[in-house]
């Protein structure tokens, strides 16, 4: 796999479904393991033709966005992990968002589907575009939810 895990941090998708959570358990243990950093991301958007009141701005969504993910970290990962943690909320699509954080990381981490994935699908769009376009390794885990 070449570099030094040590020195570069792991990066994961994370979007709340139990896909990403099996993802961030793998990742979590392997930065352990090798003394790297996670970097657990979450992305956010505006949902298309929202037709939002005046005021209700990219805030809300982002800070709901930041929410979820820390909740799900501690879930995961409880409140005193045993590595060093540096959540990151981005906005964007979730496979642009991952692979730009991943593009100085050892390794990319991802569920085979999250959100919004089509039933029975192999390997979601998100995972599939990450695994075609990161600058690094990508590990793909795969869950029995359907």
């Amino acid at each position: 796999m070449g570099g030094d895990f040590s020195q570069q941090p792991i990066v994961v998708g994370v979007d709340g479904s139990e896909s990403s959570r099996a993802a961030l358990r793998w990742a979590a243990r392997q930065a352990e393991l090798t003394g790297a950093e996670l970097r657990p991301v979450q992305a956010w958007r505006l949902p298309p033709a929202l037709g939002m009141p005046a005021g209700y701005g990219e805030a809300d969504f982002e800070e709901q966005a930041r929410d979820s993910l820390r909740l799900t970290v501690e879930e995961v990962l409880g409140e005193h992990p045993g590595v060093p943690v540096t959540p990151q909320v981005v906005e964007g699509h979730p496979a642009a968002v991952l692979t730009e954080a991943a593009e100085h990381a050892g390794l990319l981490v991802v569920g085979s589907h999250g959100h919004g994935a089509f039933a029975g699908m192999l390997l979601g769009s998100v995972s599939q575009h990450c695994v075609q376009h990161a600058a690094c390794p990508v590990l793909v885990v795969r869950t029995t939810e359907r």
